[in-house]
């Protein structure tokens, strides 16, 4: 009976996951599609006559928006982490004042929607004249990730005996010598996570990148794949082509750091 229940559960499982995995499937196998197979009808489950056309449209014309992508990417973990992990250290080990409404007004602002805080952003970069810039993209994406990332390090933090943190101050270290040296060290599951979440946020921003973009050159992938569409919408080999490439980063990202951020998203869900 044992056996019988866990194999039904096993197919349901392949189904289900097959099921949501086609989507994925059919973006490859449309990629490598010839443009003279594209109008079939039935369509061809597998690529029959395979082709690189796509890939090599994406590499001669998307490269320098991944090249952008890839760059906000890396700001906004930096940037999220420089802000996230010292807030995190203070609200699990100082406990300043006004804590549980810090906590509060991080947990609301994860409510507001994007579009909101673009409006903002696009009045504010308009004045500073600093609209389609690399850094602008980094500040905007960084607003989204930071409350999240101060939550897990908080969570994260609060797990990590006081005893470890006396132990700093009593051989003289210094809040930011016991925060940099003893505290981050023990935090690299939070760590991981928080950039991973981070970067994914940046990597697939699209309504920031578009309420903030002024017709320069900065401009990251999902904005690329955007024009793209629109410009060569005959040509969905080189679509679906860009897409999978654009798929590539946070695909290999998930897979390195999974038991990271296992580890790091659970971290304060159980208490002694």
């Amino acid at each position: 009976m044992t056996t019988r229940r866990s194999s039904w559960r096993t197919a349901v499982g392949v189904v289900l996951t097959a099921i949501m995995l086609f989507p994925v499937y059919w973006m490859v196998n449309v990629s490598l599609t010839a443009t003279t197979d594209m109008r079939k009808d039935p369509p061809n489950l597998f690529p029959v006559n395979p082709t690189l056309v796509g890939y090599e449209a994406v590499l001669e014309q998307q490269l320098p928006f991944l090249t952008t992508s890839l760059v906000v990417g890396i700001g906004t973990v930096l940037l999220t982490l420089a802000v996230a992990a010292p807030a995190g250290y203070a609200l699990a080990k100082l406990r300043p004042r006004g804590e549980g409404a810090l906590n509060f007004v991080l947990l609301i602002s994860q409510m507001i929607p994007a579009i909101i805080m673009a409006m903002g952003f696009y009045a504010i970069y308009l004045k500073l004249g600093i609209l389609n810039t690399v850094a602008g993209l980094v500040v905007a994406d960084s607003t989204i990730a930071v409350p999240f990332a101060v939550m897990v390090f908080t969570a994260f933090m609060q797990g990590i005996p006081d005893e470890l943190v006396n132990a700093a101050k009593i051989d003289g270290a210094s809040h930011l010598r016991t925060f940099w040296s003893v505290v981050m060290p023990v935090s690299r599951n939070a760590a991981v996570t928080v950039s991973l979440f981070a970067f994914l946020w940046a990597w697939s921003d699209f309504i920031f990148a578009s309420s903030l973009d002024n017709g320069g050159d900065s401009r990251p992938i999902t904005l690329g794949i955007y024009a793209y569409i629109g410009n060569n919408n005959q040509q969905w080999n080189a679509i679906m082509a860009t897409a999978v490439v654009a798929s590539i980063p946070a695909t290999v990202l998930l897979v390195i750091a999974q038991r990271y951020v296992a580890a790091g998203v659970t971290a304060g869900a159980v208490k002694d």
